[in-house]
């Protein structure tokens, strides 16, 4: 159904068009916008655009070509974390979404991390049903969105997946 490729320079563009849309997804829960040239800022996006060891990008393919990204750190530490992760709007809600957050944690079994906004609830009833499904030792905190006090607390989730 999904295949995970890992993001090289001849796909850097597909994944900086993704990263808009994502972070144009996310502008309704994190106070976000665009700057003078209708783009949303890239600093979160250029660590995954060079080699990083403790790093790793993938694209997201389904049958008919690109439809996401999963972004990943934390590879050379005890804790792995979805630092990004997207699935186009007309892929989510069949399933798609949950076989590339597998595929991504089969990689890298252990302990994991994601972030997510309450405010958000189809992405907080994803990361929590993949969560109680496939982890164990679930746990939940808050914490802050760094520079803005004015928006309400992350959810962190961690949970641990044991190698299949």
């Amino acid at each position: 159904m999904i295949e995970l490729r890992e993001l090289t320079a001849d796909k850097h563009e597909v994944a900086e068009r993704f990263w808009q849309f994502f972070l144009h997804d996310l502008s309704e829960f994190r106070d976000s916008h665009p700057d003078e040239h209708g783009a949303f800022k890239r600093r979160h996006l250029e660590p995954y655009l060079v080699d990083d060891p403790d790093r790793v990008a993938y694209l997201v393919y389904g049958p008919s070509g690109p439809i996401g990204l999963s972004f990943v750190y934390g590879l050379t530490g005890d804790v792995r974390r979805f630092d990004q992760f997207f699935i186009v709007r007309s892929q989510r809600g069949g399933g798609v979404g949950r076989a590339a957050a597998e595929a991504t944690v089969a990689r890298f079994p252990g302990t994991w991390e994601v972030g997510f906004q309450n405010e958000n609830p189809r992405a907080a009833r994803f990361w929590r049903r993949l969560a109680a499904d496939i982890g164990t030792n679930v746990e939940e905190r808050l914490q802050p969105v760094p520079d803005k006090p004015h928006i309400p607390d992350d959810v962190i989730l961690s949970f641990d997946v044991d190698a299949a």
